[in-house]
C-alpha cells in the first residue's frame, strides 16, 4: 500500500469517526428534546383536565406546567433537565438545517426551512424554561403574550393584514398537523421494525389522537387571531390557556375540553415514543 493511499484511508477514517461522534451527540440531543416536550404536553393536558372538572387554579400552558413542576420535590432539578432537553431539541433542528434531515428529501430547501423555524421555536421555549429554572422568569402567560404581541403588531402599518395572515397560517398549520396525524405520516420517521405489534398500536393511538388534538388547538388559536385582526381588538387573541378554556364554552360543555385535554396527554406519551423510536 502506498503512502498516499494510506493517508487517504486514515483521512476517511477520521471523517467517519467525526460523523459517528456528531451523530451520537445529535441523537442524544433529539431524544432528550422529545422527552422534554412530552413532559410539558403531558402536564398541560393534565392541567386542562383539571379546568374541565372545575379545578382550574393554574393556567393550562407552558407557564402553568413549569409552575406545577416547581412545587414538586426535586422540581428545580426536573426544570433544569427539561431546559437542557429543549436546548438539545433546538440544536438537533439546527443540525438538520446544516446537514439535512433524515429521509430521501431531507436535504431539500423546504425541509431545511421548516427545521430552521422549529429551531427558532424550540430555542425560544428553551430560553423561557431556562429563565424560569434560574429564577429570573415566570414561565410567561401564553394569554398575555398573545394579546401583547397582537396589540403591538396591530399598530404597525398593515398590522391588521399581518396579524390576519399569521392567524390564517397558524390555523392552516393546525389543519395540516391533524391531517398528517390521521394519515399516520409519523410512520415514516419511526423504527417500526423495532416495535412489537402491541407497542405499534399504542403509538398509533397516541400519535393519531394526540396529533389531532394538537391540530385542533392550533386551528382554534389561529381563528382567534384572525378574529382579533378583523375586529381590531387584541384582547380577542388567545394563548394556549384561553384557547383551551374556550372549548369548555361550547354547546357540549366541558366534554370537548376533556377530549382535547386527553389528546394532549396522548401527545405527551407519543413524544416519549418518539424519544425512544424516532429515526434521527
Amino acid at each position: 500500500m502506498t503512502t498516499s493511499s494510506t493517508s487517504s484511508t486514515a483521512q476517511a477514517g477520521r471523517i467517519q469517526a467525526r460523523r459517528a461522534a456528531r451523530g451520537s451527540v445529535t441523537e442524544g440531543a433529539a431524544r432528550a428534546g422529545f422527552t422534554a416536550r412530552g413532559v410539558i404536553y403531558l402536564l398541560v393536558g393534565v392541567l386542562a383536565l383539571q379546568i374541565a372538572f372545575g379545578d382550574g387554579k393554574r393556567q393550562a400552558d407552558r407557564g402553568g406546567a413549569l409552575a406545577a413542576l416547581a412545587d414538586k420535590p426535586f422540581g428545580s432539578v426536573v426544570l433544569w433537565a427539561l431546559a437542557i432537553g429543549l436546548v438539545g431539541m433546538a440544536l438537533w433542528r439546527l443540525s438538520e438545517v446544516v446537514f439535512g434531515a433524515v429521509g430521501p428529501d431531507g436535504r431539500k430547501a423546504t425541509k431545511r426551512l421548516l427545521s430552521a423555524a422549529r429551531c427558532v421555536f424550540y430555542a425560544f421555549v428553551a430560553y423561557s424554561v431556562l429563565s424560569f429554572a434560574a429564577g429570573s422568569g415566570s414561565g410567561g402567560s401564553s394569554d398575555k403574550q398573545s394579546k401583547d404581541i397582537t396589540a403591538r403588531a396591530l399598530e404597525w402599518p398593515g398590522g391588521q393584514w399581518l396579524v390576519g395572515a399569521a392567524g390564517v397560517g397558524v390555523a392552516v398549520a393546525g389543519v395540516w398537523i391533524a391531517a398528517q396525524a390521521l394519515r399516520r405520516s409519523f410512520h415514516d420517521k419511526l423504527k417500526l421494525a423495532a416495535m412489537s405489534r402491541r407497542v405499534r398500536k399504542l403509538v398509533d393511538v397516541t400519535g393519531v389522537g394526540g396529533g389531532v388534538a394538537r391540530g385542533v388547538v392550533f386551528t382554534a388559536a389561529g381563528a382567534f387571531a384572525v378574529r382579533a385582526a378583523v375586529d381590531y381588538e387584541p384582547k380577542k387573541a388567545k394563548g394556549l390557556d384561553d384557547t383551551l378554556r374556550s372549548f369548555a364554552d361550547t354547546p357540549v360543555g366541558p366534554w370537548l375540553l376533556v377530549l382535547i385535554a386527553v389528546g394532549l396527554v396522548l401527545f405527551g406519551i407519543f413524544s416519549f415514543a418518539m424519544a425512544r423510536w424516532r429515526r434521527v
